[in-house]
């Protein structure tokens, strides 16, 4: 990496932990709330597949082009973002100062993008094209379970940008091939 580059993401990244400790201070009653918690999970992996199952009760045979976009969209997902935490190694906040106590502690080590975040706006895009009555509702939750992270101590803001500007790719890209 070029010295120009090394200084650039020097300074993104403590802007990125400027803005996470400044977040954290400005909304430190939401920190631990219940509703941020509630928030955090219905980003969890089993709401989706729930979702799938109910629409499938729901639409019967109608709801199988959005159930395998979904499926496909994940299948990818999943093991992208997976790979791309692996490879870029951020140190969750919790990590990276130790006198930060974090109000969860995440299920992975690594910080960069947010798997939440990447998820729900995949959910969201792909949802809002089939439910485009519902597009603010997706958009806003999605939006939500990026933010609870950051409140929740285990993601930096700029981990939810990259989350959610991958979701919203991802969707967009299962959308146009299945």
């Amino acid at each position: 990496m070029t010295a120009f580059m090394t200084r650039w993401v020097g300074r993104l990244s403590q802007f990125d932990q400027r803005s996470f400790h400044w977040l954290n201070g400005r909304a430190r009653r939401w920190c631990g709330h219940k509703v941020t918690r509630w928030v955090s999970r219905s980003g969890d992996g089993y709401s989706y597949a729930i979702i799938a199952c109910l629409l499938a009760s729901l639409h019967g045979t109608e709801s199988v082009p959005l159930i395998t976009t979904l499926v496909v969209a994940f299948t990818v997902e999943i093991p992208l973002f997976t790979l791309l935490k692996r490879l870029l190694k951020r140190q969750r906040p919790y990590q990276r100062f130790p006198s930060f106590h974090a109000v969860i502690m995440a299920h992975d080590q690594f910080s960069f993008p947010s798997g939440h975040t990447t998820a729900a706006f995949l959910f969201a895009g792909i949802m809002s094209t089939y439910f485009p009555t519902w597009f603010s509702l997706f958009y806003v939750w999605a939006v939500a379970v990026g933010f609870s992270r950051v409140l929740l101590g285990v993601h930096y803001p700029g981990d939810i940008a990259a989350g959610a500007f991958l979701g919203s790719a991802l969707a967009w890209l299962a959308l146009g091939v299945v």
